[in-house]
């Protein structure tokens, strides 16, 4: 007899010797000793209903139940008029059913069969007592009969002499009455003010039917052979989930939940559903082979979404998680922008620059936080944040793109100087080497955060003269700023390595993608492999406007439907967030009529070393600025002692007391630079550029 193989025969002995004639002894693979892990993962069923304990779905449901309450009273009270006259000419047939039916009852006609079954067999004894039974029921009925006509003719005489539009009551009463027992039985008069189209309530067959729909081999074999030979089981009971149900079950082994996220389209025929109700994704506490299957009972884009909880009130901490979305289920999304790049991309009129305003608003509602904002487009989408923008502009023509330079300068220049006042702090206060939110609260130090927003980026990234040096900083921005405070935000409607340069696109930790139309696009906005893995944005439909895939806000990317605020209510949250900055002394720049220092294009450590002759030692600051004014007549025009004093600051040049000759000869101590220290600083500056 052949022994089948089994698991304990599977792996031979290595590394014995043994006669080329003798096989091989198989090497044991299951231990009986083996002990149990003995590790039990338990889940609690919620005692209540989750809609009970969530006020929000709580509200929702009343809402639901209020509204259509209402409207029924209003659609059936605007036709009772219809309703009367119908039950009226209805009432005759009514009339007849009436008599028909007392005449029936008065004279027992309901135990008529069972007398007849007694006289067909003969059962003498069987009838006498029905006769006698139908007797006694007959003179008691028509007791009953007479005396009810007697009392309701004498009834309806005394109210026509004592009060007669009481009986025109009754008898409209009456009328009616009867013409609802005249009405057919399909086809009442009173219809339904709401005509219900039910939604097929979810179960294991039709999840089972669903997932044998896509046409994965191992799922359809799993199926067939009952599931649990293969590894495939649902590991709790399908229940309620919000607006939807939720199904969570083990796949067959090899199979991922990406497999399935992969196919919703035949998924969701195979459910008989919309594919915006059916979001299948993996439980990120559980291994690598569960999914959880959610099925809402409306597509996403569909269903009412909440407000957004800052519409009306509040203000941010940018160091804290923000909701600025929903899920399927309607749950609250938050982000956290603090220590982030970002990168939004979709195709045009899908609400890719809806939600950078929308996280441009969340920004400008810290009272700490410097707005930067340029709209490429034109069209000034980004227009309502005017009133909190340290620098804003709208439009790619010339002077647009000079302007926007001569900001990123200043930016790079602020962050050179971020980076050495975080050097230059102890450990104690900044111990992981980036801003934190005790030191942007501390005003003197100037770390506050920094949110800078481009929407079109590949309209600067493009431009043939500034391009080149827009990409630089904006790459330095998005490598070294998270870590200085500084947040950049880049949105481009053509996500390619020109219009997103691979600096920014690989090392961007926030990435939002809403509808694209090929992996390449998709791959470029959540990363390399994204589209592989399932998390593919062309999925989206035309409709299904502000929803995207996030990623970087958790360990997998997610669904997200961003709110919508219009340009009017940005308006209002930007009034409010103005208040808050007037009264946290913070209202600078583009927001008070102020635009870009003029300087910031040129090079001023370098202009001032080239007015110190190499035999000066040190020179006065204000003949510094007389020279710097003769150097360079447009750009440092009317400076003077104390601005050059402000220009080298950042730069980590003091001024000391230098002694000089007048013009009159006469000697003199005054504020000035040692040339010395202007060498240094532009040395360590060569040196900081090459790291970096």
């Amino acid at each position: 007899m052949t022994e089948t193989p089994t698991a304990a025969h599977l792996r031979p002995v290595p590394d014995i010797e043994h006669d080329d004639e003798t096989p091989a002894a198989p090497m044991p693979v299951d231990n009986p000793n083996l002990p149990d892990p003995k590790v039990t993962i338990e889940k609690r069923k919620p005692i209540l209903a989750s809609w009970l304990t969530n006020r929000r779905d709580l509200l929702a449901t009343a809402r639901h139940t209020g509204a259509n309450i209402g409207y029924a009273a209003l659609y059936h009270g605007a036709r009772v008029p219809v309703y009367a006259g119908r039950l009226a000419l209805m009432s005759p047939r009514g009339a007849c059913r009436f008599v028909t039916s007392t005449n029936r009852w008065v004279w027992d006609r309901e135990a008529a069969p069972l007398r007849d079954y007694a006289v067909r067999t003969e059962d003498v004894e069987e009838y006498m007592r029905l006769a006698k039974l139908r007797a006694g029921r007959i003179r008691l009925r028509g007791l009953v009969t007479l005396v009810a006509a007697v009392f309701g003719v004498g009834f309806a005489l005394w109210l026509y002499v004592v009060a007669p539009a009481y009986l025109y009551v009754f008898a409209t009463g009456g009328v009616l009455l009867l013409g609802l027992a005249g009405q057919q039985p399909d086809a009442p008069v009173v219809g339904p003010a709401v005509l219900k189209t039910e939604v097929q309530k979810l179960t294991g067959s039709i999840v089972l039917r669903g997932l044998d729909s896509i046409g994965n081999a191992k799922i359809s074999a799993a199926i067939k052979k009952g599931g649990d030979m293969n590894g495939m089981r649902f590991v709790s009971e399908i229940v309620r989930d919000g607006p939807g149900y939720r199904a969570d079950l083990d796949l067959p082994y090899g199979v991922t939940p990406e497999d399935i996220m992969d196919a919703r389209k035949p998924l969701a025929s195979g459910l008989r559903r919309k594919t915006g109700c059916v979001w299948p994704s993996p439980d990120p506490t559980e291994h690598e082979g569960r999914l959880i299957l959610w099925v809402g009972d409306k597509p996403m884009n569909e269903t009412t979404k909440p407000a957004w909880p800052l519409l009306k009130s509040g203000t941010v901490n940018l160091f804290k998680p923000v909701v600025f979305g929903n899920d399927q289920r309607m749950r609250d999304v938050a982000v956290t922008l603090m220590f982030a790049s970002v990168v939004v991309g979709s195709i045009p009129r899908m609400g890719k620059t809806f939600l950078m305003r929308l996280l441009l608003l969340i920004a400008a509602l810290d009272p700490r936080a410097e707005i930067h904002a340029y709209d490429f487009k034109g069209t000034g989408d980004f227009g309502a944040l005017e009133p909190v923008c340290h620098r804003y502009r709208a439009g790619e023509d010339d002077d647009d793109i000079e302007y926007v330079v001569a900001s990123l300068r200043e930016l790079r220049e602020e962050l050179r100087r971020r980076a050495k006042v975080i050097k230059s702090l102890p450990r104690s206060r900044c111990p992981e080497s980036k801003v934190t939110p005790a030191l942007a609260g501390d005003r003197s130090l100037g770390l506050h955060p920094i949110v800078v927003g481009f929407d079109e980026c590949q309209v600067p990234f493009e431009h043939d003269e500034y391009g080149a040096e827009i990409e630089e900083i904006c790459v330095d921005i998005t490598k070294r700023g998270p870590a200085l405070g500084i947040v950049g935000m880049f949105g481009t409607q053509r996500p390619d390595a020109k219009s997103l340069p691979t600096g920014i696109s690989a090392n961007a930790v926030l990435r939002f993608c809403l509808k694209v139309m090929g992996h390449t696009a998709n791959d470029m906005v959540l990363g390399t492999g994204a589209y592989k893995a399932g998390y593919r944005a062309t999925m989206f439909s035309r409709s299904d406007r502000g929803i995207c895939w996030m990623a970087g806000e958790g360990d997998d990317p997610r669904i997200v439907a961003s709110a919508f605020v219009d340009a009017v209510a940005a308006e209002q949250v930007v009034a409010r967030a103005r208040q808050a900055r007037e009264e946290y002394g913070n209202v600078t720049g583009h927001a008070i009529g102020k635009g870009p220092d003029k300087t910031a294009g040129t090079d001023v450590l370098a202009d001032v070393l080239d007015v110190i002759a190499e035999d000066e030692k040190a020179v006065w600051c204000e003949r510094i600025a007389a020279r710097l004014t003769e150097l360079r007549p447009d750009t440092y025009a009317g400076w003077k002692g104390e601005n050059v004093t402000a220009a080298l600051k950042p730069f980590g040049i003091k001024t000391g007391q230098v002694w000089g000759t007048t013009d009159d000869g006469k000697g003199a101590n005054r504020r000035g630079v040692d040339r010395t220290a202007l060498t240094a600083a532009i040395t360590q500056r060569k040196a900081e550029r090459a790291a970096a």
